[in-house]
Formats: C-alpha cells, structure tokens, sequence
C-alpha cells in the first residue's frame, strides 16, 4: 500500500513559478514510476509529465514541454514538479500518480491557480 500526500499548491500570478511535491509512504517508492496529472473544472483529467522509477526517464504534455520539469529523490520517497511560466490555462487541480506493474495509487490533489 502506497499512500501519497501532494503539496505547494496555491495562487501565482501568469508568469510565475511553483514547485509541487508528493510525499509517498512506504519503503518501495523506487520501484514505482510516477506522474503527474491535472484536472481542470468541467474537463477530463490530463496527463501531465511522469518520470521512471530511477529518474533517468521523463515523459511531457506538449503543453507543459520546456515549462515544467518532473524529478524524483528516492531517499526521500518524493517526487516534484518545478512549474515555470505558468499560464491561466495551467489552473486545474494537480494529482500525483504511482505506478508498478498493475498497481495504480492516487493522491488527493493540490489547487493551482494562475490569476492573469
């Protein structure tokens, strides 16, 4: 079981920068690649950027490509996303995502909101 706890969330004005975290619990967070997803109000959950169990591999919307960067420090059971430039339409609310094999755990989310 895998419990995972997303933070830095919050208001930025368009241009700005967040640094999002999920905390996972339990001692097998290496063996799991991980991603980011985001839902905004009235549309469908989209994928975001996801990063291997190792780091050495990431994934990007295009939408997000040369804006936003996935990393993960397995020491500390954590993986990020440096959020730069941030746009309006990058308000959504903000999902970690855990995955091994055909196991899939989900955090709670964090709100981004981007205020022109």
């Amino acid at each position: 079981q895998v419990q995972l706890v997303e933070s830095g969330g919050g208001l930025v004005q368009a241009g700005g920068s967040l640094r999002l975290s999920c905390a996972a619990s339990g001692r097998t967070f290496s063996s799991y690649a991980m991603g980011w997803f985001r839902q905004a109000p009235g549309k469908e959950r989209e994928f975001v950027a996801a990063i291997n169990w190792s780091g050495g591999s990431t994934a990007y919307a295009d939408s997000v490509k040369g804006r936003f960067t996935i990393s993960r420090d397995n020491a500390k059971n954590t993986v990020y996303l440096q959020m730069n430039s941030l746009k309006p339409e990058d308000t959504a609310v903000y999902y970690c995502k855990a995955v091994r094999i055909l196991t899939t755990y989900w955090g709670q989310g964090t709100q981004v909101t981007v205020s022109t």
